[in-house]
C-alpha cells in the first residue's frame, strides 16, 4: 500500500510544480495591454439654465453627431454636460464651435485655470513607503 501512496503523492507534487512553474511563466512573460485611452480628454460645457429632458436627448444626439467624440460617453445633468474626445481628431473648442452651430444653445465652454491645470492629481503621498512598494511591484511585472 506504501509503494501505491507514494506514486500518488509524487504525481501530485509533479502535478503542482508543474502548474506553479506555468504560472510564474505567464506572469514573467506577459505584456501589458496597450490602450488608446491616452488620446481619450475629458470635456465640459456649462449651459445657462438647466437641461430637461428633451434637450438632453437633443443635445447628446447633437454631440455624438460631431466627429472625434466617444459616442457612449455623455454625461448630462443639470445645467452641465461632459463629453469625452479624441484629443487626436478634435479639440474641446471644436466641438463646442460645432455644437453651437447645430442649435442656438446659451452656453459656454469649461475652461479649468492654469492653477489647477499644472496641479498634481496623483492622490498617494508619492513618498510613502505604499507608494514606492506598489511602484516596485508594478515595474517588477511590467
Amino acid at each position: 500500500m506504501k509503494p501505491i501512496i507514494k506514486k500518488g503523492l509524487l504525481i501530485i507534487g509533479g502535478i503542482l510544480l508543474l502548474c506553479v512553474a506555468i504560472l510564474f511563466y505567464h506572469v514573467i512573460t506577459v505584456k501589458p495591454a496597450e490602450y488608446e485611452n491616452a488620446n481619450i480628454q475629458v470635456s465640459r460645457i456649462d449651459f445657462e439654465n438647466n437641461i430637461d429632458a428633451a434637450q438632453a436627448k437633443q443635445i447628446c444626439t447633437d454631440l455624438r453627431s460631431i466627429k472625434g467624440l466617444t459616442s457612449d460617453s455623455i454625461i448630462v445633468k443639470r445645467n452641465v454636460v461632459v463629453y469625452f474626445h479624441n484629443n487626436k481628431m478634435t479639440n474641446s473648442e471644436k466641438v463646442f464651435n460645432e455644437l453651437m452651430h447645430k442649435r442656438d444653445y446659451k452656453a459656454k465652454r469649461f475652461i479649468v485655470d492654469a492653477k489647477l491645470a499644472n496641479k498634481a492629481v496623483c492622490p498617494m503621498d508619492q513618498n510613502s513607503f505604499s507608494y514606492k512598494l506598489f511602484k516596485t511591484v508594478n515595474h517588477f511585472f511590467n
